[in-house]
């Protein structure tokens, strides 16, 4: 679950980034008499202050958002008066949140659209045809759409900020007050600032009818995206913070590569021998050349390739490479890894802390709100102030709050145990422990028959050994088909013979059918649908028996040899592929039935659900470097006005200017379609070079086509992608598979199966995470900005 950020966060410590309003005791305070508890919130011009006889509604409305703001990780401290609650609700609202989303999707997504457009069926310089370039206005015009949603947005935040103290205080001293916090909160300027940039530079496109070379917003447009996830922000600040240790060990990396490249230059010097001076010309005939080839060797990249012209005249000089391996790359590459992984991880559990106390936080604070005394409540007057809630408010409070159905009726069915019907401070904090547990799905029952027939169907068809069954029916279906590709392999789609495919797929779809019919009469149509691979089972059966059905209709029965092609919309052939794609995608229903197979595709699952603010980040750096690839490298690279010249033996592979036909080099591989012409290919090109096999190839051709300052701009992407970003998602693929992999170890498959894990960031590290005290929560409660306790 991510955290979101609330409207108006006041921080408990200014070192947060949250932001709103602090109460330094300085709030107007009305008299009370000794052992009563007062509970008051500050409002704006129409409000006031609220009592022991407020609105029972509002206490609820009080409640109901703080627990979901607990729910959610976000901060408590926002204005708690009745209009601000319903528009702070209406912003987190799942319809608000998903149109935020959407429009910072479009807004991103105008890099695909925008000149240069990506708009072609092919990014190949030799033939990729002229793109469709959108009419003057056309991108303009939803980008600034997009932008007066932004404005709006963040219209939202600092309007309910500006007023941020107690109605009591003066006006100048509320707008004073409210803008000091406002500068506190870098992400909301910068948030400001952005929007105020790319107003600025849209009104310059308008200007020159967009036609400028440069616009300024297409690099700043990724921090819509950072802003709006709080978790997110997290991990930014946790990688900014782990900077100056990973920056000690690159600097220890760049003296090892800078050691070998001033020996590997002595070792490897022009010889008097032209047929000695193979390496020398290849790899090290300046500091440049070396520098590169050996960071190039240290991705394994060019291995062995780097060491063949020395190692065939001594094989001595193997040594001198493999040394440079050994410390580089499997030593220095595998403890930076560690570095990043166990430095981060140290700052991202500082951060699921925060969180834990923000849940923990939000439900006292819910508690405190409906221990208002003279409504119903328990007191007990020798401490001053109420202990307990009733167990029928809290209901009402429960039928109000946003959360997941199972989770709800769980913590309902706990609050029903309580035999007094009122609920203590701690009892109310266990009950919120639901929330982390795992849900249990429970099957419907099944069917009861009075046919003897049915009943044996039904004995036979929900015992194990028939999924088992099934499972060995699929994979022959697939070794069939395996064995059918491989007989055809070299045929082309007019002379494969297509009758025994065609048998073997009817014999097998009509086996899959009855499985599936035989299954819901057994487990009845509700309990078939209540397992996950039974529902994947029945669509691709249905899916296949649908397919079939057109070819007989299409084709007839028997069909011809040959097929006709032109008579019919798509070919026999292609419809024979299709089957049997699906055929093979349907054996995939044999991962639940193995425990680690399950386990392994449900933490790819939680990967796309819980890991979201580490790819999201990756993402924002994909953006950037790819347009700041388009402005240093757009049209850097083109292809020769004849390519017929290329192939021609009587060149020898030489020829003016930068281009080269050497064996490996970017023209020679046709690296053609990898270039900065367009956003699409760009972001293919950094991919290519975040896999670093034959990264070199891109540096060599850039650094030939524009200088070699280039290739500070490829290392800088290779070492933010792959050394930090790449080695980072690894560890923790294995945080997550190790934390569902622990939980799942005493459990069946069928458990497994029937499992929705909670495996959150703020679980995985759960464990690590010390329970905020009573004292604490207390303490920090007492510093809300707007909701004032007193004991």
């Amino acid at each position: 679950m991510e955290e979101e950020e609330p409207l108006l966060t006041g921080s408990i410590n200014r070192d947060s980034g949250d932001y709103g309003s602090h109460d330094n005791g300085e709030h107007y305070q009305h008299e009370e008499s000794p052992g009563s508890r007062r509970l008051s919130y500050s409002v704006t011009d129409d409000s006031y202050p609220v009592y022991e006889d407020a609105d029972a509604d509002l206490y609820i409305q009080q409640a109901v958002v703080f627990i979901e703001d607990a729910i959610q990780y976000r901060s408590i401290n926002h204005r708690v008066d009745s209009g601000s609650l319903r528009l702070y609700r209406w912003y987190y609202s799942k319809i608000c949140q998903w149109g935020l989303g959407f429009t910072i999707a479009v807004v991103l997504g105008l890099a695909f659209i925008e000149t240069p457009s990506s708009l072609t069926y092919t990014s190949d310089i030799r033939f990729k045809p002229k793109p469709w370039e959108p009419p003057c206005g056309l991108t303009e015009g939803i980008e600034i759409v997009c932008l007066c949603i932004f404005i709006l947005d963040v219209t939202v935040k600092v309007e309910i900020q500006k007023y941020s103290v107690d109605y009591w205080d003066s006006i100048k001293q509320s707008y004073l007050i409210g803008w000091e916090e406002f500068r506190m909160n870098k992400w909301l300027i910068g948030y400001i600032v952005v929007i105020a940039a790319s107003v600025i530079d849209w009104m310059l496109s308008i200007s020159m009818m967009c036609s400028e070379s440069l616009r300024v917003r297409r690099l700043i447009r990724p921090f819509f995206l950072l802003q709006n996830s709080s978790l997110m922000k997290k991990t930014l600040k946790c990688i900014k913070r782990t900077l100056p240790e990973i920056a000690s060990v690159i600097l220890l990396l760049a003296l090892h590569i800078c050691l070998f490249t001033m020996i590997g230059m002595l070792i490897f010097a022009k010889s008097d021998d032209p047929k000695k001076n193979g390496e020398w010309e290849t790899y090290f005939k300046n500091l440049p050349k070396a520098l590169s080839s050996l960071l190039v060797l240290l991705t394994t990249a060019n291995n062995p390739d780097v060491m063949i012209p020395a190692y065939s005249l001594n094989r001595g000089y193997s040594i001198f490479f493999i040394l440079f391996s050994v410390f580089g790359t499997y030593l220095l590459m595998n403890l930076m890894t560690a570095i990043i992984y166990n430095q981060f991880r140290g700052y991202l559990l500082m951060s699921v802390q925060t969180s834990i106390i923000r849940r923990r936080l939000g439900i006292r604070a819910a508690f405190e709100v409906l221990c208002c005394p003279g409504r119903g409540h328990t007191s007990t007057q020798s401490e001053g102030h109420v202990e307990r809630v009733a167990v029928n408010m809290f209901l009402q409070v429960m039928d109000r709050v946003h959360m997941k159905s199972y989770c709800r009726q769980a913590i309902i069915k706990a609050a029903q145990q309580f035999p007094d019907g009122f609920i203590n401070g701690e009892a109310f904090q266990r009950l919120f422990n639901e929330l982390d547990k795992d849900f249990m799905k429970e099957h419907p029952p099944k069917p009861e028959y009075s046919s003897p027939v049915l009943r044996h169907i039904q004995n036979i068809y929900s015992h194990f050994y028939i999924t088992v069954l099934g499972n060995v029916v699929a994979l022959a279906n697939v070794i069939c088909i395996c064995t059918v590709l491989v007989l055809n392999s070299e045929k082309s789609g007019s002379e494969k013979n297509n009758f025994y495919m065609e048998i073997l797929n009817c014999i097998f779809i009509l086996y899959y059918l009855i499985e599936m019919l035989l299954k819901i009469v057994a487990f009845g149509w509700r309990g078939y649908l209540s397992y996950r691979n039974n529902i994947f089972d029945g669509f691709l059966t249905v899916l296949l028996l649908a397919i079939q059905i057109a070819i007989f209709i299409t084709y007839r029965i028997p069909y011809e040899d040959v097929d006709p092609v032109p008579r019919h919309v798509m070919a026999l052939w292609e419809m024979v592929r299709l089957v049997n794609m699906l055929i093979v995608f349907r054996f995939l229903r044999i991962i639940p039935e193995i425990k680690l197979m399950a386990v392994v595709a449900s933490t790819l699952v939680d990967l796309v659900k819980n890991l979201r603010a580490f790819a999201g980040i990756l993402l924002v750096v994909y953006y950037m470097f790819a347009v700041l690839g388009i402005w240093l490298f757009q049209g850097a690279i083109n292809p020769p006005s004849n390519m017929s010249l290329i192939s021609n033996a009587s060149i020898e592979n030489k020829t003016d200017g930068p281009f080269s036909m050497d064996c490996g080099t970017f023209e020679q591989l046709e690296y053609w379609p990898n270039n900065f012409d367009d956003f699409a290919s760009s972001l293919v090109l950094l991919y290519n070079i975040m896999v670093v096999n034959n990264w070199h190839v891109f540096t060599d051709a850039y650094t030939r086509y524009t200088t070699e300052w280039s290739l500070v701009y490829f290392v800088a992407w290779w070492l933010t992608s792959s050394v930090m970003w790449v080695n980072l998602f690894v560890a923790l693929i294995l945080e997550n598979f190790t934390y569902k992999w622990d939980r799942s170890n005493a459990l069946s498959v069928e458990d497994v199966e029937r499992i929705a894990y909670q495996s959150t960031v703020q679980l995985i590290f759960r464990e690590h995470v010390q329970e905020p005290t009573e004292e604490e929560l207390l303490a920090q409660l007492q510093q809300h900005p707007h909701l004032h306790l007193s004991w």
